[in-house]
């Protein structure tokens, strides 16, 4: 018997239903060997970042909104100084931002010892520092009209957060500082940046950019949740269901009794195997994700992968409009880290990457490759000191 396509769709749609049905929903917490649910960490989602997470490391922090032009309230956190002081005020410091990758938030780079975390490295040493926070994370979930219960406050993909959430993040600190900004994007973080750089966004505000596992092209991804998202359309089935607001834990509950996929440890199921990750970082990771994101944004991210192309999200038309990395200006400093190891960002990815910047200046493009690194290396690796940062300083102190 040959089936129709609406049939075969009517029987996906019915198979998902009957997975969600079955595996219980957990409410609060994650930890390892659990059954997932998105993170509410009561005590940070009251106190904040700074709070929990800064100050108590004898670090200044300060605690900022930013509304972007759709109407997105973003949580984004300003350390302007080392733990020593550092020397002069922070409008003498040049400005960093650090955006986070999709399905962790802000404090995704503060889980190791101070002297391990890139951000009080960079306070540490000289720079004014400023962690941003993408909207529907647990800091950024307010809107100035929406709510978080109604489905239109998720209707966005990472085209929303390179058309609002960057620009909007990156016109406050310049009104606050006065000062271009330097950049660190990890993974999702890369990607938007790179798309809004390439339509002429950050142009004029950006010093000079570090992306590190950059994503843009993924179609050689082997992570087993992108693979299976990505492959059978359950973002799209979930859209069809209209489960589009924000039913992340019980997509990753479906997903986790998938064959070939094993979540005891979400952040290798989702990343990879990671080659310098101690056991306390894992714990304090698995305990603040995963954060909240649109299952629109993971189709777009899915689409990706089907497609092989860096495009806006298909809206079902045969070709969407094309994000062309040459429009990037020739001349911004920009450093790339990758990783040999990274499921997530592939080599081969990363090489066609490195091929549509080939008109880059050379002087101003600088490639770093790390041969045992896997994708959250470059954020949480114990000696990412050693192998990275230490890099980073280097390249934003020559570029100043």
């Amino acid at each position: 018997m040959i089936m129709s396509a609406s049939s075969f769709l009517s029987l996906a749609l019915g198979c998902f239903l009957l997975v969600l049905a079955v595996v219980p929903h957990v409410a609060h917490g994650l930890s390892r060997g659990s059954t997932l649910s998105v993170s509410t960490d009561t005590v940070a989602s009251t106190t904040g970042i700074c709070a929990t997470s800064v100050t108590t490391l004898g670090y200044q922090c300060q605690e900022f909104d930013v509304v972007t032009q759709d109407g997105y309230i973003l949580k984004v956190q300003r350390i302007p100084e080392g733990r020593a002081g550092g020397g002069g005020g922070s409008g003498n410091k040049q400005p960093v931002l650090l955006q986070h990758g999709v399905l962790v938030d802000g404090r995704s780079w503060l889980l190791n010892l101070p002297e391990e975390d890139l951000p009080l490295i960079l306070a540490d040493n000289g720079f004014d520092v400023w962690i941003a926070n993408t909207r529907g994370t647990q800091f950024s979930r307010r809107h100035t009209s929406l709510d978080p219960a109604n489905k239109d406050f998720w209707n966005w993909t990472w085209d929303e957060l390179a058309t609002f959430d960057l620009p909007a993040t990156f016109d406050f600190i310049h009104e606050q500082t006065g000062k271009k900004i330097n950049y660190v994007g990890h993974s999702l973080g890369t990607l938007t940046a790179l798309a809004a750089l390439s339509e002429g966004r950050l142009v004029d505000k950006m010093q000079s950019a570090v992306l590190l596992s950059p994503i843009a092209y993924i179609s050689h991804t082997t992570t087993a949740l992108v693979l299976v998202m990505a492959k059978d359309y359950v973002g799209e089935i979930a859209m069809a269901l209209g489960l589009a607001d924000d039913p992340l834990p019980d997509i990753f509950q479906a997903l986790c009794h998938r064959p070939g996929v094993d979540c005891y440890d979400l952040l290798v199921a989702f990343t990879g195997e990671n080659c310098c990750l101690n056991s306390s970082t894992i714990d304090l990771f698995l305990k603040n994700s995963p954060q909240s994101t649109s299952v629109k944004n993971m189709v777009h991210l899915s689409q990706m992968v089907r497609d092989g192309v860096l495009a806006k999200f298909n809206h079902g038309y045969p070709s969407p409009p094309v994000y062309n990395l040459s429009n990037i200006p020739h001349d911004l400093p920009m450093f790339l880290s990758y990783g040999g190891n990274d499921a997530l960002s592939d080599k081969s990815d990363l090489q066609f990457l490195l091929d549509n910047l080939k008109l880059h200046d050379a002087s101003k493009l600088t490639v770093q490759f790390i041969e045992e690194y896997g994708h959250a290396d470059f954020i949480m690796g114990v000696n990412a000191k050693d192998k990275v940062f230490g890099q980073v300083l280097s390249f934003f102190k020559s570029h100043q």
